[in-house]
């Protein structure tokens, strides 16, 4: 082998070495996962977190964040306060160690917290590395201790924001006496926009999000959120006594199947750490742990899950091993109490956790000491005895619960285990017919629906599917379409309303697998928008109440079984003409037929028309339908890519979009008829087509 280079000049003296807080500032998204919006409210988090650690030791009962005008955040709370006095090995005070060094805190194992978010010793030093200001003010002692820092280094600001003239000088200043008794830390920060892009900003709706998650999280705490930037100031106070029993109340959008049962328990386990003795020198040490479980679980009517899991108060999105724990139990334990009630027979298929999940609620919670996650920004728990303990607790609490019910929960129960065997059959029969059309190409589809008029191209970017309204609209639609890319498949009358209907109803309906089968991308959580046979599905009904209704339907399918269309903006609804006007004068080179698509519309048009001397054949023909128009009018108004109206439907906030469809269309009839009577008075009677 020659080497292509012998002298690469790479020696000793390239190599860097970050000192401190520079390497926060040079790598930030290692720790606060970007610079945006989303490392910015990190930053934040990092902040309330501390004072939340002080709720959870008993120390604090109110945290106030208020957003300034300036762009800073202020975080108080009424804890302990920073320790203000000098720590011996760094000769540094408490207050300035814990923001100016990284793993330098209260929660290493030192008894000042049991259970506490922050374990990595680094999230108010990195904050601070990453804001061009920093105040802190602790009430300790009868006195107020205040520090400041820019960018990480101790010093004064001779003026108000980041950009005052600054002298660096390490150590606490006095700010006068506090009250008897009070304790507490005050922190406010102006975020570096060095560091963060200019679009990063703080998010009040996320903030009124995850203080609500807190106050539930952590019974009895009051906390505050104050915005003065705006004009008029903004304030939110939270605080829930009920726990997380009262949160899974609040998660759960659905008629309750049964009551929020509640599984708490501990247990132990031993985790090797370096622990500092005597000498200073770092010694690997067995110690015993504790690990407090607390399940909130409640099923619902409807078929959305909505699990959240923290660790001591930290959110953990993308679960962890407390999780795994909760859900391998939950299968275990409810197939177990299947066989016994005899709800499942020997030879059935034990169900799966997704039939367990359909409809369910669950708060998972867990509090141990130095929690082990993965990752500065805590996603995911990796802690691995959590898993088994989490387990344990929840088996031994459910098993409990089925065999000593409390008055009016057996029936309950016994709802919920029915609940999960028509899951699992209409997880079944979804599978069977799955199983059943699935097709190694379009062409090879012998399954298709014989009423499907196809197109010639293969091109998925340019067809389109026409689902049309009625069988005598199809028959002019073929002769107005292009039939190199326009597909039709019709459709009779309404289709099920599936947002009430069960997965097996669904596939049962005639319309909706034919849907299903033509799109050729599947449904539910199979769905694969990649294997869609079609870049637009047009839904093109009648312009009237009843084509709005089953446009609604139509859409309410789609919704649901097959949301990834509907979210990459490849399902239209057409619009088609309500009139049509024949001018009997029109001029030289002037339309003959004008289309409106509202009464409003045609009056303005008439009014035009009669303004300008224009007549016109009276009646004004008004469409019953699209089977009313001939060929060349129904593709000139409504399918012929030159001139015809396309409404694009989007979702542009999908959790409202799947509370209004579960109003409006789903099984629950008390709140849309709330709605309703509630909405009436607004109704204009005049635009009822009746």
């Amino acid at each position: 082998m020659t080497a292509v280079r012998a002298e690469t000049g790479y020696t000793a003296r390239h190599l860097s070495v970050l000192e401190g807080l520079e390497a926060v500032r040079k790598r930030p998204g290692m720790y606060i996962g970007s610079t945006d919006t989303r490392g910015l409210m990190h930053c934040l988090w990092e902040i309330v977190d501390n004072a939340v650690d002080e709720a959870l030791g008993g120390y604090c009962t109110r945290i106030e964040v208020e957003l300034h005008a300036d762009g800073s955040v202020e975080v108080r709370d009424n804890g302990r306060g920073i320790p203000v006095d000098v720590e011996p090995k760094s000769g540094l005070a408490g207050v300035e160690l814990v923001y100016t060094k990284l793993h330098a805190g209260g929660k290493f194992g030192g008894g000042s917290y049991g259970a506490s978010g922050g374990l990595h010793g680094v999230g108010a030093s990195v904050v601070n590395a990453l804001s061009s200001r920093v105040d802190v003010e602790v009430d300790r002692d009868g006195k107020v201790h205040q520090i400041s820092f820019r960018r990480g280094v101790p010093g004064v600001f001779d003026g108000d924001g980041p950009t005052a003239k600054f002298r660096k000088k390490s150590g606490l200043r006095d700010g006068g006496p506090a009250p008897r008794n009070t304790t507490g830390t005050r922190v406010r920060f102006w975020a570096d926009r060095q560091i963060f892009l200019p679009e990063a900003e703080v998010s009040l709706d996320e903030i009124h999000v995850r203080l609500r998650q807190t106050a539930f999280l952590v019974p009895g705490l009051t906390l505050v959120v104050r915005d003065v930037r705006g004009e008029e100031p903004v304030e939110e106070t939270f605080r829930f006594d009920g726990g997380i029993s009262e949160f899974t109340e609040f998660l759960s959008r659905d008629e309750a199947v049964c009551d929020v049962l509640r599984l708490q328990g501990e247990g132990h386990f031993h985790e090797t750490v370096p622990v500092l003795d005597d000498q200073g020198h770092m010694t690997p040490t067995e110690i015993e742990r504790e690990l407090t479980a607390d399940v909130a679980i409640r099923w619902g009517k409807g078929y959305e899950t909505t699990v959240r899991s923290f660790v001591n108060v930290i959110a953990t999105p993308k679960g962890g091993t407390h999780v795994a724990g909760f859900e391998r139990a939950l299968v275990r334990t409810i197939n177990e109490q299947l066989r016994e009630t005899r709800l499942l027979k020997n030879g059935d298929e034990p169900v799966t956790k997704e039939d367990i999940l359909e409809g369910l609620t669950a708060v998972v919670t867990v509090r141990v000491p130095e929690p082990q996650f993965e990752g500065q920004t805590k996603e995911v728990l990796g802690t691995s005895a959590a898993s088994r303990i989490v387990a344990h607790v929840v088996t031994r609490e459910l098993k409990a619960l089925f065999a000593n019910p409390k008055r009016g929960q057996k029936q309950q129960l016994r709802a919920v285990l029915e609940k999960v065997v028509a899951a699992a059959k209409a997880r079944i029969a979804a599978r069977e017919h799955r199983d059943n059309q699935r097709r190694k190409s379009a062409l090879e589809n012998s399954a298709l629906p014989a009423k499907l008029v196809d197109c010639r191209s293969d091109d998925v970017d340019r067809s389109e599917l026409f689902i049309v309204e009625g069988d005598s609209a199809l028959g002019t639609a073929k002769l107005a379409r292009d039939s190199e890319f326009q597909a039709l498949l019709p459709i009779r009358g309404k289709i099920l309303n599936v947002q009430k209907a069960s997965v097996a109803d669904m596939l049962k309906n005639a319309e909706c697998a034919a849907i299903i089968q033509v799109v050729g991308a599947g449904s539910g959580r199979s769905f694969d928008i990649e294997s869609a046979r079609y870049g637009k599905i047009i839904l093109m009904a009648d312009a009237d109440v009843d084509g709005a209704h089953i446009r609604c339907l139509l859409l309410t399918l789609f919704h649901r079984y097959m949301k990834p269309m509907v979210e990459a903006g490849r399902v239209f609804a057409a619009v088609p003409p309500l009139h049509r006007i024949e001018v009997t004068n029109p001029g030289r080179g002037q339309d003959k037929y004008i289309y409106t698509y509202s009464d409003a519309e045609l009056h303005k048009v008439l009014r035009d028309l009669e303004r300008r001397g224009k007549r016109w054949k009276d009646p004004v023909q008004r469409y019953k339908g699209l089977g009313e128009m001939d060929a060349d009018q129904l593709a000139e108004t409504t399918m012929d890519p030159r001139h015809r109206v396309l409404r694009r439907v989007r979702i542009e906030d999908v959790e409202d979009a799947e509370h209004i469809f579960s109003l409006l269309m789903g099984s629950d009839v008390g709140p849309r008829r709330e709605f309703i009577i509630g909405s009436a008075a607004e109704v204009d009677r005049d635009h009822i087509d009746a």
